[in-house]
């Protein structure tokens, strides 16, 4: 426990006298001594209460609730607190599952310590804001409580309404906010960059949206490193306000950018990670094992391009190393997630699957990055979310050990620039 005070001579200057303006009694000379004394009486029950620490020595790492078990991180390197599971609206929210579940799903979230609701005004065409925004009205939830995030860049069809220009960044977070019924977002993102705008007046436009409490900080979607630090340059140069996390694709398949490139963004510059897609488009649960089953994403029309990548070469190669990642999920008393035993079925029928119900392995595996701020999670029903909730429980379990076991099976774990030169 640390218990910080804030002692000063100002603090402690002797009572004023009835004209109010403070002026020293002049018949007592020892009113320094007396503050002196005041001031070690304070100190002794600052440490008898705890250590005495200055205020700038606050922690800054991962706390946990004790209430639900969520464990909350700094986003980057800024002061904002996030659960280090987060919620993502991608594709469901106004999309493929109804209202009723959306709400399901947020409440299950919210109610499991998850405070960051990741948006953007591209999801179902704007639907998904409205969605989030009718949930957190209808539930009553304290906006403080709650770190919404959307992203800028596919607003509409106009040319104006799209990009990264001032005009399509301030008019879009207006739109998005409309849209859900709040005052302000949390972050605002960039998604993906624009080379048709500058980057001087992107960064110009979100330092203006956070100037006018639209929202609090900005952060990026699918940049580059050195995208991201030439926005870090810009705002250093004309005395704006830099990014403060980018948004990633990061799981067993994709590694590269999160543990190669951003963590040096890190540690310099102090851009953290909120990472997206801990299974992959849904390949780590392993439902493609045995063909593309008929309710999944991949058998939709506009996923053709994931069922391409599933029945490719390279497809087949991950389902195998699955396979062999699921026997030390099953020493770690979790599953890849929702590792389907599948029992004398067809290979489309998923009715007779059989799921166990323990805790993935996946986001828990993103979590052990310590530039990770967050993992958001897709899903589509309550039983998946909990289960995924459960990762918290096999991030103790992720031990240099068995980070090591993986990528052994894994085969690409990426070189560091320091690695590389040893």
């Amino acid at each position: 426990m640390q218990v910080s005070f804030a002692c000063t001579d100002h603090n402690l200057k002797a009572p004023r006298n009835g004209d109010g303006h403070g002026k020293a009694n002049a018949t007592s000379p020892n009113a320094g001594s007396a503050a002196r004394a005041r001031f070690r009486t304070v100190a002794l029950i600052a440490r008898s209460l705890g250590s005495f620490t200055h205020r700038h020595h606050i922690s800054l790492k991962e706390s946990t609730a004790k209430q639900t078990g969520m464990k909350y991180r700094n986003l980057g390197k800024s002061g904002l607190r996030v659960s280090c599971l987060g919620l993502g609206t991608w594709v469901t929210f106004g999309g493929q599952i109804s209202d009723e579940v959306a709400e399901r799903l947020m409440t299950i979230a919210y109610e499991s310590g998850v405070n960051l609701f990741d948006t953007a005004e591209v999801y179902s065409a704007g639907k998904a804001e409205i969605t989030l925004g009718n949930i957190i009205k209808k539930k009553c939830w304290r906006r403080s409580s709650l770190v919404i995030t959307t992203k800028l860049y596919w607003g509409g069809k106009a040319e104006t309404e799209r990009g990264l220009s001032r005009k399509h960044i301030i008019e879009g977070l207006k739109g998005s906010l409309q849209r859900m019924q709040l005052e302000y977002v949390d972050v605002v993102f960039a998604n993906r960059p624009d080379s048709n705008t500058p980057m001087e007046e992107i960064v110009r436009a979100m330092t203006y949206v956070i100037n006018q409490g639209m929202s609090m900080y900005w952060g990026t979607s699918r940049w580059t490193a050195m995208e991201i630090m030439e926005a870090y340059s810009v705002a250093r140069q004309f005395n704006l306000i830099p990014p403060v996390c980018e948004q990633a694709e990061y799981h067993f398949f994709q590694r590269d950018k999160v543990e190669v490139q951003l963590p040096e963004l890190y540690h310099k510059i102090g851009v953290g990670v909120v990472s997206w897609s801990p299974l992959a488009c849904g390949i780590i649960t392993g439902k493609y094992d045995n063909g593309i089953p008929e309710s999944s994403r991949a058998s939709m029309k506009s996923y053709q391009w994931l069922k391409d990548k599933i029945q490719s070469e390279e497809g087949r190669k991950q389902q195998a190393k699955l396979k062999e990642l699921s026997r030390i999920a099953e020493k770690l008393g979790c599953t890849l997630p929702s590792w389907p035993w599948r029992k004398h079925c067809h290979p489309v029928d998923t009715s007779s699957i059989v799921f166990f119900s323990f805790p993935p392995s996946s986001p828990a595996w993103c979590l052990r990055n310590e530039g990770v701020s967050s993992v958001l999670l897709g899903t589509s029903n309550p039983e998946q979310l909990t289960e995924n909730l459960g990762a918290i429980q096999v991030l103790p379990k992720m031990t240099s050990d068995v980070a090591s076991d993986i990528d052994h099976i894994l085969g690409n774990k990426p070189h560091t620039k320091k690695e590389s030169r040893s």
